[in-house]
């Protein structure tokens, strides 16, 4: 078997002469006889020019690329600043921590970055980048599909890699074995002519394109989750429910075009909330088990469903998903004026201030409580939380779990300023216009008590029994209708970024014609889009394989007893 190989390029056989001044001023009198002033201004693009050349310019990868580097830089402060969106309490707090910057960042729309200007635009624009890049390049491609592969160009040999050997077979049974040979190895192959042109590696470009839609796809996702979107959060102390209904929401917040008629419409009820905890070492109080138990349905006539909602296991209904965000203690509490009448028993929610549930909150007596002189009075109750009270250990519980339950309380009366117009926290106790109740030496009133245990008001103003503890839970209901179409868009960005650095496009051509002495000439040759070592090793193996069906034949010169080794031919195709 024998090979040959080109490299380099032909050359002159003596140097140019270098070219004097005077030629060089002839030649520059010819480069162009336009008036100057005509070349210094040019000619007018107008209008549509102007516009063919913006259209050109944004819709190259070059400024695809420079607007996605511009949407992840601008997403930074997204990050950083808080929003309006998420928390308008902390962007107050901002505003009134830094007052010559806070100016600065609304200017700019920096507390609302998603929904400013500035970052639609960008977003804009690389969407229409990015489907001004796809267009052409899909029809293109489509258009290879439908087309074959180039024919063989006419000198193999000056190709990267290439191989040649003689044979004995016939010129159509190499060409007919090539065929089937580069068909089993899934090219797409034909016969052109006095050859076989074979083309592989399409996926690459599927990737390709299928990672810029898939970006598109994501960006459509986004913006349409973001304007439908909607996440409100509800307490639930056991045995209550919820309706998924603007007002039953303790906050909502929701994108621009979103309306109340997109909630999904279903309800739930905590039925019972189990937590358990680590017992000793040094995970002691870690939770084990943390999950809620809950009756649902779906719609405004479903039938009622179990199921148990733990954390990163949301219950989904639909469009939305019912997360477990907290957990903490309401004790139950009966309130009784001096009469011994009940004006109030609930179960108070109270807020964890630690890991072991020390919790704190207000207990409020709105409404039907009268004082020892039969007048009218609003009562408060400022509350102390211990779980697992320990003796000695006033100032916080000493394990999340429910132990040794202990509630301290501090009663107040008077006016609580509700009716006042101004919003209040059902946690903190304005005490503007409250007075405290005295003990027996005249300090503040103050007492600890457990399961069961009244304190009593003095001068017959009622008293506040401790009747035991309920648990609470905190979901989070969240929808968001292109969630499903983000993670696709995702998932396909990231297959089609493989196929496009994995895969690579070649060529193969097999070219079998008869020689002046009647022996049958093979070449063979691949070329490869990118520089990689893939398409001489599987021209080499290629090689190999038709080699074995069409053994060489000696060359003239050659002494007819040798034969070639048909193993060589792998490692000498693979040659550049």
């Amino acid at each position: 078997m024998s090979k040959t190989t080109t490299t380099g390029a032909p050359t002159g056989d003596t140097p140019a002469a270098a070219p004097d001044d005077q030629d060089l001023g002839a030649a520059g009198s010819q480069l162009s006889t336009a008036p100057a002033d005509t070349l210094a201004s040019g000619p007018a693009l107008g209008v549509t020019g102007w516009a063919r050349w913006f259209w050109r310019q944004l819709t190259s990868m070059r400024v695809a690329l420079l607007l996605l580097l511009l949407l992840a830089l601008g997403a930074i402060p997204g990050s950083l600043i808080p929003q309006t969106g998420q928390d308008a309490t902390k962007v107050a707090d901002f505003e009134k921590n830094h007052p010559t910057l806070a100016p600065i960042y609304d200017k700019l729309g920096l507390f609302h970055v998603y929904g400013s200007v500035w970052f639609s635009a960008i977003y804009i624009l690389l969407f229409v980048s990015l489907i001004g890049c796809i267009v052409p390049r899909t029809w293109q491609f489509v258009g290879q599909l439908r087309g074959r592969p180039p024919g063989a160009p006419k000198r193999l040999t000056r190709l990267p890699a290439h191989t040649t050997w003689r044979t004995e077979a016939e010129p159509e049974q190499v060409r007919e074995a090539a065929l089937a040979l580069l068909k089993k190895r899934r090219f797409r192959a034909h016969l052109a002519g006095d050859a076989v042109a074979a083309e592989k590696g399409y996926l690459r470009e599927v990737g390709n394109l299928a990672f810029h839609i898939a970006l598109i796809v994501m960006l459509v996702a986004f913006a349409w989750g973001q304007l439908f979107k909607s996440e409100g959060n509800k307490l639930l102390v056991e045995g209550n429910g919820f309706s998924n209904t603007l007002i039953s929401y303790d906050d909502f917040k929701s994108g621009n075009l979103f309306s109340a008629d997109d909630l999904t419409p279903f309800s739930f009820s905590l039925d019972d909330f189990t937590g358990t905890y680590e017992a000793s070492g040094p995970n002691k109080g870690t939770p084990r088990t943390y999950q809620a138990a809950l009756t649902y349905s779906k719609g405004a006539y479903g039938k009622d469903e179990k199921t148990v909602v733990k954390v990163n296991h949301p219950l989904e209904i639909g469009d939305s998903k019912v997360y477990l965000t907290a957990h903490g203690y309401a004790p139950v509490v009966t309130v009784r004026d001096g009469k011994g009448e009940v004006v109030f028993h609930d179960a108070v929610p109270l807020l964890p201030l630690d890991s072991n549930v020390t919790s704190s909150g207000v207990i409020k007596v709105l409404d039907g409580y009268r004082n020892a002189k039969g007048v009218t009075e609003q009562l408060g109750f400022q509350a102390f939380f211990l779980p697992s009270y320990t003796p000695g250990n006033e100032v916080s519980s000493t394990f999340p779990a429910l132990l040794n339950p202990m509630l301290n309380l501090e009663p107040y009366h008077g006016d609580l300023g509700v009716n006042s117009g101004i919003p209040q926290s059902v946690y903190q106790l304005d005490k503007t216009h409250m007075k405290d109740f005295k003990d027996a030496k005249g300090l503040q009133l103050r007492d600890n008590l457990q399961p069961g245990e009244t304190l009593t008001l003095p001068g017959g103003a009622g008293s506040i029994t401790y009747e035991g503890t309920k648990e609470w839970a905190n979901f989070q209901i969240t929808q968001q209708p292109g969630s499903g179409w983000a993670l696709a868009g995702a998932l396909t960005a990231i297959f089609g970024l493989a196929a496009s650095l994995f895969i690579q496009r070649r060529r193969v051509w097999v070219r079998a014609v008869r020689g002046a002495d009647g022996v049958t000439v093979v070449e063979m040759a691949g070329l490869g889009r990118s520089e990689s070592a893939k398409v001489p090793e599987e021209l080499g193996d290629l090689a190999g394989i038709l080699y074995d069906q069409a053994p060489g034949a000696p060359d003239p010169e050659d002494d007819p007893s040798e034969s070639p080794d048909p193993q060589a031919v792998p490692a000498e195709g693979a040659e550049k």
